[in-house]
């Protein structure tokens, strides 16, 4: 799929929402989901951030990084992705802090801002129906997005949109705006709730369902093979208390 395509970005924020709320979410392991969704890249030597443009505090425009809550460093990328320049974030010479190599870059206030934002997103997949997940949406979309603009991140992008407030928005304001734009259009396309939360108790991950025919209880086979099994289980335990116990054997 095209990183900037409609499917992807939805597919972006069920990643992101499991790597959030259902897994042990930390810098690192939402970098790596982004990675995973293209968000990786690096700007210019000398570019917003470094030293040319003013050092650290700076933050990055376009496809070179995201602003920190609060007016802090670049913290990582947008849609093709980014990592500090020298002079900021990270290491001496501008370098990647430790076990983030590669970026993109955020801090723990991104990714608490961020598990907020899917807190609000799963809603969407929770809905019984497409009427119940529209006004979740247009919710949403009135709160946190902005009116449609086409970017190409200074050039380093293909032309695409965005409904947040500008390239360089926090990562929650972009994550949450650019992941409600996406389902918003996959509801309206084919008229249903564009995925779902997993039918096992022990699961209820959500998951993404835009296939034809019946609509998808689990997130994944191994889910929908153990609940398979744990019923195929009791059925057998169950018939098993109905039948009548076998006469004990009788020895000569």
């Amino acid at each position: 799929m095209e990183v900037h395509s409609t499917k992807a970005m939805a597919a972006r924020a069920v990643d992101l929402c499991v790597a959030l709320l259902y897994e042990e979410a930390c810098t690192e392991t939402v970098a790596r989901v982004l990675r995973d969704h293209g968000e990786t890249g690096t700007p210019p030597s000398g570019g917003e951030g470094g030293p040319a443009a003013g050092g650290a505090g700076m933050p990055f425009h376009g496809s070179m990084g995201r602003a920190s809550p609060g007016g802090g460093p670049a913290t990582g990328a947008d849609d093709a992705g980014g990592r500090p320049a020298a002079g900021g974030e990270g290491g001496a010479g501008g370098g990647p802090p430790p076990g983030e190599a590669g970026g993109p870059y955020l801090d723990e206030g991104d990714v608490a801002a961020m598990r907020e934002a899917a807190a609000r997103l799963v809603e969407v997949f929770a809905a019984p129906g497409p009427d119940a997940a529209a006004a979740v949406l247009n919710r949403l979309l009135a709160e946190t997005g902005r009116g449609p603009r086409l970017t190409d991140h200074g050039g380093t992008t293909a032309w695409h949109l965005h409904v947040d407030s500008h390239d360089d928005a926090p990562w929650a304001e972009w994550f949450l705006a650019s992941s409600a734009m996406a389902l918003a259009v996959l509801l309206a396309d084919h008229q249903r709730v564009p995925g779902g939360l997993c039918a096992s108790a022990g699961c209820r991950r959500p998951y993404l369902d835009l296939g034809g025919g019946s609509p998808r209880r689990y997130c994944s086979t191994r889910c929908a093979t153990r609940e398979r099994v744990a019923a195929h289980r009791s059925r057998a335990l169950t018939r098993g208390c109905q039948d009548p116990l076998p006469a004990p054997e009788r020895r000569p």
